[in-house]
């Protein structure tokens, strides 16, 4: 049984973690938002890929992202597919991160109205549960 310090439960699907995609949910576990870098040609990548798209080279490591970027595209989502775990309106966003990568994620804090295509923004950590925290993006300074 939760107590009231307990944090709220939240509804929203969890996250299916694969030993490949395990760093990255680690990483937001920790507060850090982590992509992949190549090691031969420091080229940072997301979604996560065995080779590099531009040397095709297999050496990569998990770095930490400075967690800053600028918003790319957005779309308002008004009527939710599953009522039951989204509440709407819920802004899904594509952001453009300082290091290069593009990341589909959600955006908080700020009123669909107030919403410009190229506003810097910065990552948030939203805890689902012990396991699982998930990465949405704000309005950075906000």
């Amino acid at each position: 049984m939760a107590s009231a310090a307990d944090p709220p439960r939240h509804r929203r699907p969890r996250p299916v973690p694969t030993p490949f995609s395990a760093p990255f949910w680690d990483g937001t576990r920790a507060g850090e938002l982590r992509v992949q870098r190549c090691l031969d040609c420091a080229h940072w990548r997301w979604t996560p890929q065995l080779a590099c798209p531009k040397c095709w080279s297999e050496r990569y490591e998990w770095a930490r992202t400075g967690g800053r970027g600028e918003l790319y595209s957005y779309t308002v989502v008004q009527r939710s597919v599953d009522p039951n775990r989204f509440e709407v309106p819920y802004v899904l966003a594509v952001v453009r991160l300082d290091e290069g990568p593009h990341l589909l994620t959600n955006l908080v804090e700020c009123e669909p109205a107030a919403i410009e295509v190229g506003m810097r923004v910065a990552v948030r950590f939203e805890r689902l549960d012990d396991d699982f925290h998930v990465y949405p993006f704000a309005p950075e300074g906000g």
